[in-house]
């Protein structure tokens, strides 16, 4: 459940982000925004080099377990780890 909360944070985050560059709204709200949501994903691209052994042990396409490690980072890919720790 922490996960999904954590996950839909991300999201939230990635929609303020969009929705402040195009200008949906007010001028000077959120205006933290993209900068958070690139810093995000400056963090979750530097994570993706790092467990790119555990990226790659998801089962769907690889394209998007690098999609979803891009957008949610550490919440995707332990996940994986963990199974692969118990395997």
């Amino acid at each position: 459940m922490l996960n999904f909360a954590l996950k839909a944070a991300c999201v939230a985050i990635y929609a303020l982000a969009l929705a402040s560059m195009a200008g949906a709204l007010p001028a000077g709200t959120l205006g933290w925004a993209p900068a958070v949501a690139a810093a995000l994903l400056i963090i979750h691209a530097l994570e993706l080099v790092f467990a790119f052994r555990h990226v790659r042990s998801y089962r769907a396409a690889l394209a998007i377990s690098v999609l979803l490690t891009l957008l949610f980072g550490l919440l995707h890919w332990k996940p994986l780890a963990d199974n692969e720790a118990r395997a």
